[in-house]
């Protein structure tokens, strides 16, 4: 018999920042042969918008918890065509990152993450996006949860998910 873990969510505060800055080293670094440094992703504008200055007043997203510990995000912003994220579709879609700490992979935290940013989203947005690369297993999560290829580039495909569904659904008091 399987452990059932029980995953505790919150919204992601201001003070969550430097945690979210962690989970982009997981979202950037999903890959066990890939290892850039902290550093390295915090130089590259292209990976650090993702963090830089949170929150902003539209930015959203969802802290999971096991046991008291930190253990998975999943957030959101808005991209300009000016600044676009990777998985940018329009300005008025914000693009959803979402990461897990490995030890936590594969056990219903970023299924967990995903549905309660859905739901969160959903009062501010029609649709969100994200991007990831077709060799992630979290593709399947991603498919799985409602979100469907829009665009694809040589090794990752742009996804987007209509948040209407979601709408009416409440978030779990975790």
């Amino acid at each position: 018999m399987a452990e059932e873990i029980i995953v505790a969510l919150r919204p992601a505060a201001g003070d969550d920042g430097p945690f979210l800055t962690e989970m982009l080293f997981e979202v950037v670094n999903w890959h066990s042969e890939r290892h850039l440094p902290l550093a390295g992703i915090l130089a590259d504008p292209e990976l650090s918008h993702y963090v830089v200055g949170w929150p902003r007043p539209d930015d959203g997203g969802v802290v999971a918890f096991v046991a008291g510990q930190r253990v998975g995000a999943a957030w959101w912003r808005f991209f300009t065509e000016k600044d676009p994220g990777y998985g940018f579709v329009a300005a008025d879609v914000p693009e959803l990152s979402v990461a897990v700490v490995g030890a936590w992979r594969g056990r219903g935290v970023g299924r967990a993450l995903v549905r309660t940013a859905q739901r969160a989203a959903a009062a501010h947005c029609r649709r969100m996006s994200l991007s990831v690369e077709r060799a992630n297993r979290a593709q399947a999560l991603y498919v799985s949860e409602g979100f469907r290829v829009l665009s694809s580039g040589p090794d990752s495909d742009t996804m987007i998910c209509d948040l209407a569904p979601f709408r009416n659904r409440a978030s779990p008091r975790n």
